[in-house]
């Protein structure tokens, strides 16, 4: 009879001469397989204790209450069973059944909620998830499994973030989802809860070991699929065919695939990516990139799980994108949020506009085109929003201030008071081109902003000026949009000198982007207490209208 290592070299020997080819293409169009996080997970697992059978391997998910699966994107085979499993849990019936997924962003969740409802169908969750952008495997297998969870699941959930191209943040993104865990196992105690990751995430040290911190009292099973070094070694065993290995005590390798399929499927993802060709730009990284950039700049971490000085999770915050052939999509998706058509035509009015527009009631970018400007200061817009807690809560008076964009964008043009004495000096027809008011309404609001930047600083005033004041506070309408934007431009940008001269930090601005106004009279009081750390000192050249940095 066959020693173990003639039966391996037989039976493989085949495998291993097609194999080569394969690994040869996917090599040289895959270059983070020598990564030292990729190799922790191959040397982690290159031995096993003993065979089991199938039904050792249901009845160790059935002792577990959290069981993480490895996933090989590229193969079917993986996502079908997945599927399976929790078909077979959840008919068995001793407990309700959750789901858990890296191939949806924890950010997505809404969106996933809404196909979860029946809200809106297999489309428009494809498209808002951008799952060919962000995620490219086939689409099939993975709609498959929705449907089996939605059919059997008591909950389905999102579990990664961002950048998942980058791979020296990959370890973020195993605490993120460990987090999240802890979150799920709280909304549902008694669940067991099945979470599909790619395999490398589930080397001990990786995401188990994070899981195993957040939740150390929960039964916790790794479930492997199709892993190369175990494959090759039970290859080796005296049986027809070798349905899984016994690796650890609380390890698992099922086998449903052979490394061939696996890496015939990666090839043929490789090849159809390279062939795939887009008729629109992706602004997505784009807008990402603003935001990231701006979050770095001021200190924020991403990743926080507790509301104190860091947004909660602001990686899951990030926004929705969409390009101009998306009309008809964000329009259906704003009618659904209850957002009147009035204002829906001036949302899409300001993208005319702008070029782009962030839209708080539904956490969206929406761009026409890419105007650096614009951009930058509608992320700025966002990140506002998103660290005072989201989703927004909008009203048609919010009042508004213009962060630092400026560091984004330092070539955006200053904006003082001087600007404003000049504007007033012009022709009827440039006032009312660059104001988009009336001649009169114009007037009225510049006279009000001088005023208004003059009382700042000098508030024993106001009752000279009382009925000047009080017709620019009832001001609305685009005057009143008029004003706050002004308003917010000029503090703007003596917010972004003092950062310049050394008078402010980024640990500041960040305080202010984490200042809560939705309560009355908070958006006040933290104008009027910026004002006077801001302007204080400055008096003197504000007030002979010098246009200090212009």
């Amino acid at each position: 009879m066959a020693n173990p290592s003639h039966l391996r070299s037989r039976r493989s020997a085949a495998q291993l001469h097609a194999l080569e080819g394969v690994e040869r293409e996917i090599r040289a169009n895959d270059h983070n397989g020598r990564r030292k996080y990729l190799k922790d997970f191959s040397a982690a697992y290159r031995t096993y204790q003993a065979v089991i059978d199938s039904e050792r391997v249901q009845n160790a998910v059935r002792e577990s209450d959290l069981v993480l699966i490895g996933d090989y994107h590229a193969l079917p085979a993986c996502q079908q069973f997945t599927g399976s499993l929790l078909e077979q849990e959840a008919i068995a019936g001793e407990r309700p059944v959750v789901l858990g997924l890296e191939t949806i962003f924890a950010r997505d969740q809404h969106i996933l909620d809404e196909w979860w409802r029946r809200d809106i169908d297999e489309n428009e969750l494809r498209e808002r998830m951008r799952f060919q952008l962000d995620w490219g495997y086939d689409w099939e297998p993975f709609y498959r499994l929705l449907i089996t969870a939605r059919e059997h699941c008591e909950a389905l959930y999102g579990l990664d973030c961002m950048p998942r191209e980058d791979l020296r943040k990959i370890g973020a993104r195993d605490r993120h989802a460990a987090e999240k865990l802890a979150e799920i196992r709280q909304r549902h105690p008694g669940a067991a809860i099945f979470v599909l990751f790619g395999d490398s995430h589930l080397a001990p040290a990786h995401m188990p070991r994070e899981v195993r911190a957040l939740l150390p009292e929960a039964r916790t099973l790794t479930l492997l699929q199709n892993v190369d070094a175990l494959y090759w070694r039970a290859a080796g065993e005296r049986h027809d065919r070798v349905e899984a290995v016994q690796v650890e005590d609380n390890v698992i390798c099922v086998f449903n695939a052979t490394p061939l399929e696996k890496y015939e499927n990666y090839r043929l993802c490789l090849d159809r990516w390279r062939r795939e060709e887009s008729d629109k730009p992706d602004l997505g990284p784009t807008v990402y990139n603003l935001i990231d950039g701006l979050v770095r700049f001021l200190g924020i971490n991403r990743y926080s799980p507790h509301n104190t000085t860091q947004p909660k999770f602001l990686v899951d915050l990030l926004p929705e994108v969409y390009y101009r052939s998306s009309d008809g999509l964000l329009r259906r998706l704003l009618s659904r949020k209850g957002v009147s058509e009035e204002e829906r035509e001036a949302m899409l009015q300001r993208v005319e506009d702008r070029g782009c527009a962030y839209l708080p009631q539904v956490n969206a970018f929406y761009m026409h085109d890419f105007q650096m400007l614009h951009a930058s200061e509608e992320a700025t817009r966002f990140l506002h929003h998103a660290c005072r807690g989201l989703p927004a809560r909008v009203t048609a008076r919010e009042e508004a201030a213009d962060e630092p964009s400026g560091v984004l964008y330092p070539a955006r043009p200053a904006l003082r008071e001087a600007d404003l004495r000049d504007l007033m000096e012009q022709t009827r027809e440039d006032i009312e081109r660059q104001t988009g008011l009336t001649f009169a309404e114009s007037m009225r609001a510049l006279d009000f902003l001088l005023l208004h930047r003059l009382l700042e600083i000098d508030a024993r005033q106001c009752e000279q000026v009382r009925g000047s004041l009080d017709e620019g506070i009832r001001s609305s309408g685009a005057k009143f949009e008029y004003i706050t934007q002004q308003l917010g431009y000029l503090l703007g940008c003596d917010l972004y000198d003092a950062y310049l001269e050394g008078r402010v930090t980024p640990g500041f601005v960040r305080g202010l982007f984490l200042t809560h106004v939705d309560e009355p009279g908070t958006a006040r009081e933290a104008y009027f207490t910026l004002v006077s750390r801001l302007r204080t000192v400055r008096r003197k050249g504000h007030f002979a209208g010098k246009s200090v940095g212009k």
